[in-house]
């Protein structure tokens, strides 16, 4: 079917010019057209027209955008959504001067939410997760990666990713699983790490790639969770499996986790709180991509990634929420993105860049989605706004009105008075 969007007041296309994904200073390059429409067909872009070009055009279905700001459907590509119970006692603890590693140490983090997980069925956690990704929705993102992390035993980490898969299958929108059962030790394997490595490599990792359950392998390379020897082991049979890597590294310290994610050619590293400054330029290449989240620092009260340092350094940059219970109880990625003006001092355009081309190449889904170019998926946001500043400005605030995925809307505000 042949849809045709039409009477954008702006089109914002994130072009790439076909290179799918922006370094540097290309993040500011963000392209802006006016007076045009875009032809769709069975869900992908099939052309942009200009308007006179437009006017020709038999369609089965108009979608009339009304003068609104069009966007690429945003990608959020680092969440921990699958979750249950809540940490606020933790928040409060932290509030009176607890910090993050104390609270995991006395048995709290991770650990408390493992076991509210643990004690859900599958069908409470349906219901647990589907408003968060319905609010992902309303905020115009289109493509959603979630992590399973918090079972940590053969059990549960299937039985979460079981759960997102229900949803990968059921929703509209693209969602990407990820296996993070690297994320901490649980307390039945405290003192017997090899024991749980075993489980990992041995049962969890093969299962899970033969029944599909997740395209991702991720690890926590921490101090208090997986060394950087733990993870080239996890990483090595992961990627002799078939799996795409990741890995969260660098937040609290440096214990050897960047080399280790360089060493087997890691999609992305996330986090970066504590990168050092002499391995700056080690992230320079476009083939990793450094995904910051500031929203963690806001919620920890502590340092911020070096954006400035790495865009100047030309690495490819994206941002997201970081989701979850414990760092960072932010669903907004709207507010991320003003976050990141504020305290990562990036501007408008790259914050576009980052949350669209660049995200989508931290999950390998670059060639198909992240910018309005031909050939892409029909994924969009509509925003009732008249310039893409005013996202950053307006912070926190949901702006978006209309979410479009593979020419479908899947999400509509009423905005008529």
């Amino acid at each position: 079917m042949k849809v045709l969007l039409k009477n954008a007041g702006r089109i914002i296309t994130v072009d790439t010019k076909g290179k799918n994904y922006k370094t540097g200073k290309e993040l500011e390059s963000i392209g802006a057209l006016e007076n045009h429409s875009i032809l769709i067909e069975n869900g992908i872009i099939k052309d942009i027209l200009n308007f006179r070009s437009s006017v020709k055009v038999k369609s089965e279905k108009v979608i009339d955008l009304k003068g609104k700001l069009l966007l690429p459907g945003l990608v959020e590509c680092h969440t921990h959504t699958a979750f249950a119970g809540s940490r606020a006692n933790e928040f409060l603890m932290r509030l009176n001067g607890t910090t993050y590693e104390e609270i995991a140490k006395s048995g709290g983090g991770i650990i408390s939410t493992v076991k509210a997980v643990r004690q859900s069925t599958f069908e409470e956690l349906i219901k647990i997760i589907r408003p968060r990704i319905d609010y992902f929705i309303s905020q115009g993102i289109t493509t959603l990666e979630i992590k399973s992390g918090y079972g940590l035993s053969y059990y549960d980490e299937i039985k979460l990713l079981q759960v997102i898969d229900f949803f990968r299958k059921s929703l509209t929108i693209d969602i990407v699983p990820t296996f993070l059962g690297a994320h901490t030790f649980p307390p039945e394997y405290k003192n017997d790490h090899k024991s749980y490595l075993k489980l990992i490599t041995e049962e969890l990792l093969p299962f899970i790639f033969k029944n599909k359950l997740a395209e991702f392998v991720d690890a926590f390379c921490e101090k208090g969770a997986f060394n950087s020897a733990e993870v080239d082991l996890i990483f090595s049979i992961a990627k002799d499996l078939g799996y795409k890597l990741r890995l969260h590294t660098e937040q609290f310290n440096n214990i050897g986790g960047l080399d280790i994610a360089l060493k087997h050619k890691a999609l992305s590293v996330d986090h970066l709180e504590m990168l050092s400054d002499q391995d700056i330029s080690k992230l320079s290449s476009p083939e990793i991509v450094s995904v910051l989240l500031p929203g963690v620092s806001f919620f920890l009260d502590y340092n911020y990634a070096p954006a400035r340092k790495l865009i100047e350094n030309g690495a490819c940059v994206a941002i997201s929420t970081d989701y979850n219970p414990g760092s960072c109880n932010i669903p907004s990625l709207h507010f991320i993105m003003s976050l990141a003006a504020l305290k990562l001092k990036m501007n408008a355009e790259e914050i576009i860049s980052a949350v669209t081309i660049n995200s989508a190449k931290a999950l390998d889904l670059h060639t198909k989605l992240g910018s309005i170019e031909i050939g892409k998926q029909a994924d969009f946001s509509v925003f009732d706004i008249k310039d893409h500043s005013e996202i950053i400005y307006n912070i926190g605030q949901n702006l978006n009105v209309m979410t479009i995925k593979k020419g479908e809307i899947i999400y509509q505000r009423n905005t008529e008075n």
